[in-house]
Order: C-alpha cells, then structure tokens, then sequence
C-alpha cells in the first residue's frame, strides 16, 4: 500500500509540474545560420526538432537542408528566453509572438 501511495503522489506531483514556455534557437556552428521558434514547452521542443530531423521529415527545408549537409554534431540548441510563470494564459500566444518576432530581428535569424 504504501508503494502505491508514493506512486500516485509522484504521478499527481510529475502533472502539476511547471513547464518552461518561452523562445528557442536552433544555431549551425559551421554556417552561424540561426533559427528561431516559440515553444509552451521548451524541453520537449529540444526532442521534436531533434526526433524530426533525424528522420528527415523537419518541417523547416532549411534547416534540414544544413542538418543533413552538417549532422548532428554542428548543432545546438539554446533557450533565449522564457516567459513569467504568472503570465495569464490568454497573453501567452500574443506574448511568444511578438518575443519570436524580436528574437528573429536581434538575431538576424530564420523563422520556423
């Protein structure tokens, strides 16, 4: 009993977790080619960019293209910034617009 206690306190603690909502990169080192999206999840972001270019299928022809030319090991992923975790959540997709549209601008990057 006690077992199965713990187990549901885990899952009820994995669900009410926080997830990071915010703005990404995607950087070739070889070229400095530059790409720029919004995620509501910043960590599986990492993993379906990863997972879709690996298998040829990226929804971004530029990206793939250079990932294809370069491999994995000329890419890296970085956070640029994330968004308030009391950020209303009607504001959210206004928020990680106008914060993709900047990010895109000051970076002098490609939008996915």
């Amino acid at each position: 009993m006690c077992s199965r206690v713990n187990r549901k306190d885990a899952i009820r603690q994995y669900k009410e977790r926080k997830t990071p909502v915010g703005i990404y990169a995607i950087r070739c080192i070889s070229t400095n080619t530059v790409w720029v999206d919004a995620a509501r999840n910043l960590e599986a972001a990492k993993n379906s960019n990863w997972f879709q270019l690996g298998f040829g299928s990226h929804r971004t022809p530029s990206l793939q293209q250079e990932w294809n030319q370069h491999g994995k090991a000329a890419f890296a992923y970085e956070i640029l910034e994330t968004l308030p975790e009391d950020a209303h959540p009607l504001a959210v997709r206004d928020l990680l617009e106008a914060k993709r549209k900047h990010w895109i601008a000051e970076l002098n990057a490609r939008a996915m």
